[in-house]
């Protein structure tokens, strides 16, 4: 069984994906005759079906309203109201999630975004820096009162954005966060955790007791994560988290 997950996985990346053309061949006959009926009754609508305007969504009908990733939904939240309750007078971001967490926190402060491929899309209050994080070498150190990066750090040194395969890449960008964070600032970090092993070249996954012990210089002031079964726990134990299959752990820390 695993076997053939894994190839499903392997076959999804050449957009080989089995499960969604079995699904679309069960719903299309109730694609069709929807079609038919629409057509009949819009014959003399200001919307009239036309064939060459046909769209066929087949994927959704069965699936719960707004579908979401639970684990980037949560983090993103739990990554603006933190930022949100402190209000920085500057704040950057390494690698987060352009829409999700980024444009929530350009709803109410400028974001300073870093990361090392380009980036061709302009928004009132994003500036972009083009920049290896493992070193941040623009940044002094202490310079930066407000930090994050979210479910970004596990991919470091795996080549999957075009970086350099190395090893230790994590180590680099947790050790160039630490250095750049102000005493006093805020650190907002979450990866991938639970059972420690690589899937490369997609990520890491940490032991949370991992993260804390590569940012021993740092002071974790709260916890919190989503696990195995999409439930966001706030304000949690690192140590419970370290037997998941693969939650998200979110670190909130300073220095």
């Amino acid at each position: 069984m695993r076997l053939l997950i894994s190839l499903e996985k392997l076959l999804c990346q050449f957009g080989l994906d089995f499960r969604k053309v079995a699904v679309g061949l069960f719903e299309l006959p109730h694609f069709i005759l929807s079609a038919r009926r629409y057509s009949s009754a819009a014959v003399k609508s200001e919307f009239p079906l036309s064939i060459r305007e046909l769209r066929p969504m087949l994927h959704d009908r069965r699936v719960q309203a707004g579908q979401v990733n639970r684990i980037y939904f949560f983090q993103d939240l739990w990554g603006a109201r933190k930022v949100r309750s402190k209000m920085p007078a500057r704040h950057v971001d390494v690698g987060s999630s352009l829409e999700g967490f980024v444009s929530h926190l350009l709803c109410f402060m400028p974001v300073e975004v870093i990361d090392i491929r380009p980036l061709d899309l302009s928004a009132q209050g994003l500036s972009f820096i083009r920049e290896d994080a493992t070193t941040m070498e623009r940044f002094p150190d202490n310079s930066l009162e407000s930090i994050s990066c979210l479910h970004a750090a596990e991919h470091f040194g795996l080549g999957r954005y075009g970086d350099a395969v190395k090893v230790d890449g994590y180590v680099d960008i947790m050790r160039a966060l630490a250095r750049v964070l102000k005493p006093g600032g805020a650190l907002y970090f979450s990866v991938p955790v639970g059972r420690q092993r690589v899937q490369f070249n997609s990520q890491r996954i940490f032991d949370p007791l991992t993260i804390i012990r590569h940012f021993q210089g740092l002071r974790l002031v709260s916890f919190s994560g989503v696990n195995d079964n999409g439930e966001f726990v706030e304000n949690a134990a690192p140590a419970d988290f370290s037997g998941l299959n693969c939650g998200c752990g979110m670190f909130e820390f300073t220095k």
